[in-house]
């Protein structure tokens, strides 16, 4: 009798050691929470070809996402407040998330629209419009939805390191680019 009681606390310690083993494989890691950009082959405004997130040109960079010409003034919020084309130390860049409209036609149109709003070259080498399905983009990049802009600190492998949604807020402007200027180890 005595050695089955000596098992019954190993045996206890193991059960307990195998289900924390378990839940750690079976909770969500930091990419699954934060979120992911997806990765899209596409053309800048400037029709310069882009794969996201891959040719991001920094380790660490910001993405200001539109998903509806509304939302132009939240993006631009973000731009002013956070200096950012004063600020030669972030690389940004805006993304135009639109529903594929299915032809390229369709796709042209809409080109030229974002053409006549962006005229100046330097908005048209930061503007990426990616034509997919807008709501599973917000929930790859793990934001609420599509009713605010979203802001995106985005590493060259897609996965979203810091996100904040809706007009500038000073708060978290200062922890986007706590994030973005981080050293990546």
């Amino acid at each position: 009798m005595k050695t089955t009681s000596n098992w019954t606390p190993t045996l206890a310690w193991l059960g307990a050691a195998g289900v924390a083993l378990a839940l750690a494989f079976a909770a969500p890691d930091e990419v699954n929470v934060m979120g992911r950009l997806p990765t899209i082959s596409a053309k800048r405004l400037d029709q310069q070809p882009f794969i996201l997130p891959f040719q991001l040109p920094a380790e660490r960079s910001l993405a200001l996402v539109a998903y509806t010409k509304h939302q132009r003034e939240e993006v631009q919020s973000w731009v002013h407040g956070m200096k950012l084309e004063a600020d030669s130390a972030i690389f940004w860049f805006r993304l135009s998330v639109l529903n594929d409209p299915g032809s390229d036609v369709a796709r042209s149109e809409a080109e030229k629209r974002l053409l006549a709003r962006y005229p100046q070259a330097s908005e048209r080498a930061r503007l990426v419009p990616v034509f997919t399905n807008r709501e599973a983009f917000a929930r790859a990049a793990g934001v609420s939805g599509t009713e605010h802009a979203a802001v995106l600190v985005v590493d060259r492998n897609g996965r979203v390191l810091a996100r904040a949604e809706g007009a500038y807020d000073e708060a978290k402007a200062q922890a986007l680019r706590e994030t973005l200027l981080a050293r990546s180890d």
